[in-house]
Order: C-alpha cells, then sequence, then structure tokens
C-alpha cells in the first residue's frame, strides 16, 4: 500500500477550497472571501459536518500564509500542523477557522491574516505592556 504524503494531502484540500471559493490565488484577497464565506457557511454547518470543514478551509488558510508571507507547512512543538514563518513564529490556521466559525467576525480570519505582519514584527519573548 503507498504512503499518503501529507503535504500532498494539504495542498489537495487547498486547491479544492480555492476553487470552491473561486479565487484565482491564495492571498490576502482570498483570505477576504474565505471570511465572507465562513461567515455564509456558519448558520448551516452540522456539528458532524464541523471538524471537515475545519480542516478543508483550515488548509487553504495555511496556504496563503505559506504563498503570501513565505510560510511553510510544519509540525508545531505540541504536535499540530501549522505553518511555520521565518523559523521564529508557528500559526495554526485550523485553529483561526474554528474561531472564526464558534464566534463570527470577531475573530475573523481575515483581521488574523492582515495581522501576520505585525506579529512577524514583534520581538519575541517581549512583552509590548511592560
Amino acid at each position: 500500500m503507498p504512503e499518503t504524503n501529507p503535504l500532498a494531502s494539504l495542498l489537495t484540500a487547498a486547491e479544492a477550497v480555492r476553487h470552491q471559493l473561486q479565487v484565482n490565488a491564495f492571498d490576502a484577497s482570498a483570505v477576504g472571501r474565505l471570511a465572507e464565506f465562513i461567515e455564509a457557511q456558519r448558520p448551516t454547518i452540522k456539528e458532524t459536518d464541523r471538524q471537515g470543514v475545519i480542516t478543508a478551509l483550515g488548509c487553504f488558510l495555511g496556504q496563503c500564509l505559506v504563498e503570501t508571507y513565505g510560510g511553510t507547512w510544519a509540525q508545531g512543538p505540541d504536535g499540530t500542523t501549522g505553518v511555520g514563518i521565518n523559523q521564529t513564529a508557528f500559526f495554526n490556521p485550523f485553529y483561526r477557522v474554528s474561531e472564526q466559525l464558534t464566534k463570527g467576525l470577531s475573530q475573523s480570519v481575515a483581521a488574523f491574516f492582515a495581522d501576520v505582519p505585525q506579529r512577524l514584527a514583534a520581538k519575541p519573548g517581549r512583552k509590548s505592556w511592560m
């Protein structure tokens, strides 16, 4: 039995969502469309379908992080799959999708995505409130 390539699975899922959203690239504009899509679908997603939706949409968001911010798919320190950027930041796109599905636009994936440059610019270990 052939081994499944996890990266290929992530990319296949991301590409399927890109086609569904009818966007041409994995960029900020596409993430804006994703946020709109999540809001439109939130009331209709059944609990039994929720994890599959989070996985598919998270793959798309993750690929947008990879292509826009030069990230790479990686495994985080806690074993979760996500996107590492500049070897200093790790983002879990599945968590971000889940948060918007649960809490709405107050946890928008588009707002998160737009904030990534500020998160990357922040000096690790230094708190802004100190």
